[in-house]
C-alpha cells in the first residue's frame, strides 16, 4: 500500500496553554507573536516544544488588536501595518535564532488573513513584509485568493492552506464565526471534510455545492477546546487510508 503524506498545522501561543498536548499530532505550527496574542515567554516556550517534536515553525502575525483577538478588520495605514507585522515576525525570529531553529513559514491570523484573501492593499503589505525578511520563507495562503496571486507574481513560495475545522461558502470564504455552523466539532465530519479536499480537491460548502480547492496543509485551531481529541481521531482515520503527517 502506498503511503501518502500530508501537513497538519495549528495556531498556538494564543493563551490556551494546550501546546504540549497538540504538538505530537501535527507537523507545523503558527506561533502568535504579539499582535493578537503572545509574548516573548510564550513564544520561547512554544518554540522549544515544536523543536522537541520536530514540528516546522511559522510566524502568526495579526492586526495589533489583542482586545478583539485579531478577529476584527482594521483600517490601518500601509506603513503602520508593515511596521507592526515586521516587528511581530522579527520578535519570533530573534527567539528562533537563539534556539537555533529556522523560520519555515508565515501565516497571517484572523481578520488579516481574511482581508488579504480579497483586499489587494492588505495583501500587498504582507507580501512586502515577506520580501523584507533576509531568508526564504513560505507563505500559507488560501486557494484562489488575492494574496496567492501576488505571492506568485513576486516569486514567494506558497503553501495552499485549507481549514479542517471550518466550513466554507461557495466563494471559498470561511463561514463567519457569528454563524452556528462556522466550526466543525464532529470528528467523523472533519475526516470527510479533509479527505474530500485531499482526494477529490473539492470542498462541500454549507450551500451544498462541491467547489474545487487546493490544499497542501490543513489547519486545526489550537484554541478549539476539543482540538486534542479531534486531532487524535482525525489522524487515526487518515492512517486507516494510508495517509500520515509529514514531519521535517
Amino acid at each position: 500500500m502506498t503511503i501518502q503524506t500530508m501537513d497538519i498545522n495549528i495556531d498556538v501561543g494564543e493563551g490556551v496553554g494546550n501546546e504540549s498536548k497538540l504538538m505530537p499530532y501535527v507537523s507545523s505550527c503558527n506561533i502568535a507573536c504579539g499582535g493578537h496574542a503572545g509574548s516573548s515567554q510564550t513564544m520561547r516556550k512554544v518554540v522549544r516544544l515544536a523543536k522537541k517534536h520536530n514540528v516546522k515553525i511559522g510566524a502568526h502575525p495579526s492586526f495589533p488588536d489583542k482586545e478583539n483577538f485579531g478577529r476584527k478588520p482594521m483600517d490601518m495605514a500601509c506603513v503602520a501595518l508593515f511596521n507592526s507585522l515586521k516587528e511581530q515576525i522579527y520578535s519570533l525570529k530573534t527567539i528562533l535564532e537563539e534556539e537555533n531553529v529556522l523560520l519555515h513559514h508565515i501565516k497571517p491570523h484572523g481578520a488579516l488573513y481574511n482581508m488579504a484573501a480579497s483586499n489587494i492593499k492588505t495583501a500587498t503589505v504582507i507580501i512586502e513584509v515577506v520580501k523584507s525578511i533576509a531568508q526564504p520563507v513560505k507563505l500559507y495562503v488560501p486557494y484562489k485568493s488575492v494574496i496567492e496571486d501576488l505571492a506568485i507574481q513576486n516569486n514567494i513560495p506558497i503553501t495552499y492552506e485549507a481549514f479542517a475545522d471550518r466550513n466554507y461558502n461557495n466563494d471559498l470564504t470561511l463561514v463567519s464565526r457569528s454563524e452556528n455552523n462556522a466550526l466543525i466539532h464532529d470528528a467523523d465530519e472533519m475526516f470527510e471534510h479533509v479527505y474530500r479536499m485531499m482526494k477529490l480537491q473539492k470542498v462541500k460548502t454549507i450551500q451544498g455545492l462541491e467547489v474545487s480547492i487546493k490544499a497542501e496543509t490543513f489547519c486545526i485551531h489550537g484554541d478549539n477546546l476539543h482540538a486534542e481529541n479531534l486531532l487524535k481521531k482525525l489522524l487515526l482515520k487518515l492512517e486507516s487510508k494510508a495517509i500520515k503527517i509529514l514531519r521535517n
